[in-house]
């Protein structure tokens, strides 16, 4: 929100050297931000001159200037020459002069210069020129603004240019302050300056008459709430709509953010940002029959005053009237009533929209106007009248119409329901000691009605504050007139024994271990396709329920993940796209798995304000599909990049497996690789990873058309674990084991097995033969050729042994060796090879 001072002064007491970092100081104190500080960025001297004569010079160029003779006053050298270009001027016409040494909006600096064959001393300006709008059909003519000041007069005071606004950032919860009427009250909260508000007003004056009653036939209210519960009309005849917008009206819209758009326009537009009540100004002429407030009918269209045709939606609420919809309730006027440079007769609009109506509205068109920020925040019930009013006011005064008796009002009871607020409350939640005054005091200041009660008070917010509904906000309140500066900064101790738990624990132990092993953290959104979902999602490639956002961000990827695949390989196209070939990327989060036939998600809301009960917690959570947390890691380009002496080396499976391992150690567990199929990995390049015989996931090189179809070049190996599984898998402790302080024995062992047997097979029956004699077994060798017979291949694996309590003999470690040779041999029919 943008506040002039000249304006703010008006209702509130701003001292005459306050600067504008002094009113934004102020207003910080009572919870506003503080945005920036706009001027009209234009220094003198720019005075009213009066021309005296004109001479019109054609060109060789096709043009004609006017060599001009204007007087700007003796202080300012009297009579000078200027060159101008526009002819909307005559001699004895007072214009504005900028003289050489002014600076201008752009800047534009104004100085001496020949041109034309002549010496222009200075320049006269336009509006636009002045930063008054965007008006540049001519220099501005002092008569056309109904002003007649003498020559010489400082023309940037005359105008308003001399003004300033300070912006700042208003909260959703506190619409009242979109207005100079809130500001001005909030400021007066800050420095206890007086307030003067300029909606008190006699309410036998406010009357609107009769003949034009608008209708309301809501039958679809949003959430039960019928859509406008005010509707305020005033009718003013005999308005000139080509009569000028004061400069004093001008500069305040212009440092509020808003442009001129005609004197009609600009006083409905000011009275909103003054009192925070949105207008509407429709042609009388133009409107057909009584206005109904109504929703929109399936199929219905309208053209907005922005000129675009809209296809309404049966939530819409619309202003009509006999020949159809004339506006967008609380949004946008339509583009048949609006008020133009024929219009002769208005009749002005006040009322009150339901806010979520006028908020999806808004977002549903993509629409978003001054007049919705402030309705689907709330505005105050008991301004429509006044603003009306205050607005038909303008226009006898400054468009010379003449205020009628009619009109109508169609408003209902306002009731604000009181607020029980118990002594003690505040005090301890905000954690001051304040006095039964202060908290009284703050209060009834912000304009709330206070009444003792027997343990407390009962308190009646005021109508402009919607926001206050309950003893927390009144808390709040109390906080924030007081000074926040007045809450002790006090650190919680927290109690002993919490913490994170040991799944939490367990997850940041191993997502630590694979950043430390090289892996980068790439966390992704959720959001993916069902296609993606039913091929990296199962092992066969087969359809899988998937859960649908109601409200996707993405159209294309409205379904929640199954698999963190799809987003690594997003990522990993996307580094490739700029140049960064060689990957080694992991993600942690939430996987949605769905079960067939269960329906997931609830029409039910529950209220805001209140906690919800543990039934309804629990209907909410059984709302829920499992989330199970998963890590999946994805490697492409080079492990190893080329380096003298040295070729690079392509990451592959190898590097994954070692990713598993470290998934494994971090987690405290053993995970086995078993070799299987899935849909979206190579055929004998993929394996199940299981622990205690379960299978938590798996590991393997993506297959070539998957590959292709995510762009991304050579190869890619991916693995994803259910991390919530493994962890549960390793139990809440892990303990270490102790080191023996003998030393190990060392044998290999070369078995020929039948080619399709697994090697993993061949080490779990060495180490289950072996005993526990046997510390570590590792394959080091898969020899298929000469020598080994036909069908067969040669596995070679390196034993280690010891004991915990002796040193153990060659002997006994050449009996446990054969002990695992002789069940390789009866399961597998393992051969020993010399």
């Amino acid at each position: 929100m943008r506040v002039p001072l000249s304006w703010l002064r008006e209702y509130v007491d701003v001292a005459a050297d306050a600067s504008p970092e002094d009113v934004l100081a102020a207003l910080v104190t009572v919870g506003f931000e503080e945005e920036d500080v706009h001027r009209f960025d234009i220094t003198g001297p720019v005075v009213v001159g009066q021309v005296v004569s004109l001479e019109g010079e054609p060109q060789s160029n096709g043009k004609t200037i006017n060599w001009c003779q204007v007087d700007v006053g003796e202080a300012n050298g009297g009579v000078r020459g200027i060159v101008c270009g526009a002819h909307n001027f005559v001699a004895g016409d007072k214009v504005i002069v900028t003289l050489p040494g002014a600076v201008l909006p752009g800047p534009f600096p104004i100085a001496a210069r020949k041109t034309y064959g002549h010496v222009s001393d200075g320049m006269i300006a336009s509006a636009r020129e002045l930063g008054l709008g965007d008006e540049h059909n001519g220099i501005l003519v002092l008569s056309d603004l109904g002003i007649d000041a003498p020559v010489g007069t400082d023309a940037i005071a005359l105008l308003g240019l001399d003004d300033v606004a300070v912006e700042i950032n208003v909260t959703p919860d506190r619409g009242y302050a979109f207005s100079l009427r809130g500001v001005a009250r909030e400021y007066s909260h800050a420095t206890g300056a007086e307030f003067r508000d300029p909606a008190e007003r006699d309410f036998a004056e406010l009357q609107p008459g009769t003949g034009h009653v608008a209708i309301v036939d809501d039958q679809a209210p949003v959430r039960g709430r019928v859509g406008a519960s005010e509707f305020v009309t005033r009718v003013v005849r005999g308005v000139d709509p080509s009569r000028p917008t004061p400069p004093w009206m001008i500069a305040r819209l212009s440092l509020a953010g808003m442009r001129s758009l005609g004197v009609l326009i600009d006083i409905t537009n000011y009275v909103m940002l003054e009192l925070g009540q949105p207008l509407h100004g429709y042609d009388l002429d133009k409107l057909t029959g009584g206005i109904t407030v109504r929703r929109a009918r399936a199929g219905e269209k309208m053209t907005t005053l922005d000129g675009q045709e809209r296809t309404l939606h049966v939530e819409d609420l619309l202003i009509t009237d006999e020949s159809g919809p004339i506006g967008l309730a609380g949004v946008m006027g339509g583009g048949t009533t609006e008020m133009s440079d024929t219009t002769t007769d208005v009749l002005i609009e006040a009322a009150s929209f339901d806010p979520t109506t006028i908020a999806r509205t808004a977002r549903r068109h993509k629409l978003p106007s001054e007049a919705s920020k402030r309705f689907e925040r709330g505005v105050d019930p008991l301004i429509p009248f006044v603003a009306a009013r205050r607005a038909a006011d303008l226009m006898v005064e400054l468009a010379g119409g003449t205020l009628t008796d009619e009109g109508g009002a169609l408003f209902a009871e306002v009731f604000v329901g009181e607020i029980d607020l118990p002594a003690g409350f505040v005090e301890g939640l905000i954690g001051v000691d304040y006095t039964e005054t202060e908290i009284t005091g703050a209060l009834t200041t912000i304009g709330a009605e206070v009444t003792a009660a027997e343990d407390g008070w009962t308190v009646i917010p005021p109508t402009w504050r919607p926001d206050l509904t309950d003893k927390w906000t009144l808390a709040e309140e109390v906080a924030r007139i007081h000074g926040l500066d007045r809450i002790p900064s006090v650190l919680p101790t927290p109690p002993s024994g919490r913490g994170l738990t040991a799944h939490q624990q367990g997850r940041r132990r191993v997502a630590n271990a694979l950043a430390s092993a090289g892996f980068v953290e790439t966390p992704a959104f959720p959001f993916t396709t069902e296609a993606q979902n039913d091929l990296h999602g199962s092992a066969t490639g087969e359809h899988l329920p998937s859960i649908r956002l109601a409200n996707p961000l993405d159209g294309q990827a409205p379904f929640l993940r199954r698999s963190l695949v799809p987003g690594l390989l997003q990522t990993a196209h996307r580094n490739i796209s700029r140049g960064l070939t060689d990957l080694a990327i992991f993600d942690t989060g939430a996987v949605f798995l769905p079960e067939a036939g269960t329906t997931y998600g609830t029409d039910e809301v529950p209220p805001l304000g209140e906690r919800p009960s543990e039934e309804t917690l629990a209907e909410l959570n059984a709302s829920i599909p499992p989330q199970n947390r998963f890590l999946a890691a994805l490697l492409t380009g080079n492990a190893t990049p080329r380096q003298p002496g040295r070729p690079a080396e392509a990451a592959g499976l190898s590097d994954a497996l070692d990713a598993v391992r470290v998934i494994a150690t971090a987690a405290g567990v053993e995970i086995d690789v078993v070799q299987s199929t899935r849909a979206a990995l190579h055929p004998g390049r993929t394996g199940d990873l299981r622990v205690a015989d379960r299978v938590v996931g798996y590991v393997g090189e993506l297959h070539p058309a998957v590959t292709a179809d995510a762009d991304l070049p050579g190869r890619a190996t991916v693995l994803e674990v259910d991390l919530d599984l493994v962890l549960s898998l390793a139990g809440e402790r892990i303990v270490a084991a102790s080191l023996s302080t003998f030393p190990a024995a060392t044998q290999d062992v070369s078995l020929a097995v039948p080619i399709e047997v697994p090697a993993a097979d061949v080490e779990a029956a060495l180490a289950e033969g072996a005993g526990a004699l046997l510390e570590s077994v590792r394959l080091v060798d898969d020899y298929r050729g000469e020598g080994v017979p036909s069908g067969s291949k040669s596995l070679s694996f390196a034993l280690r042994f010891r004991a915990d309590d002796r040193t153990l003999t060659a002997a006994e470690a050449s009996e446990a060796k054969l002990a695992g040779v002789a069940v390789a041999a009866e399961r597998f029919g393992a051969a020993l090879r010399d």
